[in-house]
């Protein structure tokens, strides 16, 4: 056997008692614990905790405020008293998604078509005679050319769709346009069980349409991008494997 195969196989070896000596503690753990009520997760630092990284988000350039001594006023401000609403990077808004969107299309394509072409060449510069003796009983000038085509199409094409979403993200400003826009992007995610539900938002918003409580509806979100689904063990379920995508992809019929 060659020395390549043998580290190949090695490696499999090494891979396959991993995994069997970390589900064997997971089962060795989980049999210790029969009868005792699940145990909660004592408090700790989130940053001591495994696999914790800072988070990184766009932030504003710093400004400077000068001070005005006796001075209520605060150059800058848009009114007398501070403003709440989301205006600059790394501010908060929360955008409200309420969709009812109902599609009912039915479309029908019915053609057909018959066409038919003859030609006759009874003379032909008094050479018929010798075109049959070159072509013995092979050339007909009476019924020279003779062509017939039919085609037919039918198509028929339905689609019934209504789709309903009523749901509430927070969404962080990313960038503000010159023309004094603010690009928004937001995420959540919710672990159920194994299951994960994502919610992924993004547009441009118009500081205007910012209501005092810091909301703005989905309709009022230009260029909005949103995309709802989930990742896990029902998701996977649901999906067909990949080697029946490929198939179903390069499969010509």
């Amino acid at each position: 056997m060659k020395t390549r195969d043998m580290k190949s196989i090695r490696k499999v070896a090494v891979i396959a008692l991993a995994a069997a000596v970390l589900g064997g503690c997971n089962t060795l753990e989980r049999l210790s614990q029969v009868g005792d009520d699940p145990k909660l997760t004592r408090v700790q630092n989130p940053t001591h905790r495994t696999g914790y990284r800072p988070v990184s988000m766009p932030m504003p350039a710093p400004v400077r405020h000068e001070r005005a001594p006796n001075s209520l006023w605060r150059a800058g401000s848009r009114a007398f008293f501070k403003d709440l609403r989301a205006s600059q990077v790394g501010d908060i808004l929360t955008v409200t998604v309420s969709i009812t969107d109902t599609v009912d299309l039915d479309n029908k394509i019915e053609r057909t078509r018959t066409n038919s072409e003859g030609a006759t060449l009874p003379n032909f510069l008094g050479y018929e005679q010798a075109l049959n003796a070159i072509f013995p009983e092979t050339v007909t000038p009476a019924t020279l050319v003779n062509g017939t085509s039919n085609s037919s199409i039918l198509g028929d094409g339905k689609i019934d769709r209504t789709d309903t979403v009523n749901t509430k993200v927070a969404a962080i400003v990313v960038q503000v346009l010159p023309n004094g826009n603010l690009v928004i992007e937001g995420r959540q995610e919710t672990r159920v069980n194994a299951e994960v539900r994502e919610l992924a938002i993004t547009g441009i918003v118009r500081p205007q349409d910012i209501t005092t409580s810091n909301t703005i509806n989905y309709e009022q979100v230009a260029e909005a991008r949103l995309a709802y689904g989930g990742r896990g063990i029902l998701t996977d379920v649901q999906r067909p494997r990949y080697g029946q995508e490929i198939y179903d992809i390069l499969f010509p019929f």
